[in-house]
């Protein structure tokens, strides 16, 4: 126990010799940390997410993933994502099936400490979408039915792993389930993941867009169709396709 809290320690030293006050004023209010912002209540230290990355990679090899969950339910943002970073490393390094089955059940466990877009952006694809790409997927949409934001936001997310694949049903089906959500968060995750599939394969997401387009919430629309023709993002935009 003494050694888990030495090495939680350390790491956070590390980030913490690293603190820029300038990103600290700066991130909680970028991330929305405000009362009423979708992050409230987050802490930041204001360590750049190339810091925490190099940090992570030191460290990730002789962390335990006991100890690695306890830095994932730290109160700072940057410790999250840390603890996110190795996490992905060790899946990413994992030979036995095993281990990454017990990573990504701890990854699931703890997504209430997943709380804001950047974290659920640097984990779900790469740990949760990997892990299922082969297998039953029931649990994207156990979280896309939780009601519950980055839940929401990481059933999207994972499915990245899917597109880079060519494989782009899935993404397709949550999209279409999500066309009246209300939040920003999840319109731009969705139009983000079109505008993957339409990088892969533009006749699919154009299909898609013309059926849904005219429903779609309007920034779920705009990062749909970011990378299109001037021309055709302003009839989309107009509702002229």
């Amino acid at each position: 126990m003494r050694g888990a809290v030495r090495m939680i320690t350390e790491i956070k030293g590390e980030l913490q010799k690293r603190i820029n006050p300038e990103k600290a004023e700066f991130l909680p209010r970028f991330f929305q940390a405000q009362p009423g912002g979708y992050g409230e209540g987050d802490v930041f230290w204001g360590v750049v997410v190339p810091e925490q990355r190099r940090i992570a990679r030191r460290f990730y090899r002789r962390i335990s993933l006991q100890e690695l969950e306890a830095l994932l339910q730290d109160p700072v943002h940057e410790c999250r994502f840390t603890a996110l970073a190795m996490l992905v490393l060790k899946f990413e390094k994992a030979r036995e099936e095993g281990e990454r089955r017990e990573i990504v059940e701890l990854y699931l466990a703890n997504a209430d400490y997943v709380n804001n877009w950047d974290l659920v952006d640097a984990s779900a694809d790469k740990m949760l979408g990997a892990y299922i790409y082969n297998k039953d997927r029931g649990v994207l949409w156990e979280l896309a039915h939780s009601g519950h934001l980055w839940r929401e936001r990481i059933a999207v997310m994972a499915t990245f792993y899917f597109i880079r694949q060519g494989d782009f049903a899935e993404t397709l089906k949550l999209a279409e389930f999500f066309l009246g959500h209300e939040h920003d968060l999840i319109h731009k995750a969705v139009g983000w993941m079109l505008r993957e599939i339409g990088k892969r394969d533009f006749e699919t997401e154009y299909a898609f867009l013309k059926k849904h387009y005219q429903k779609m919430p309007r920034t779920m629309l705009r990062y749909a169709i970011e990378k299109f023709d001037p021309e055709l993002r302003r009839r989309f935009l107009a509702g002229l396709v």
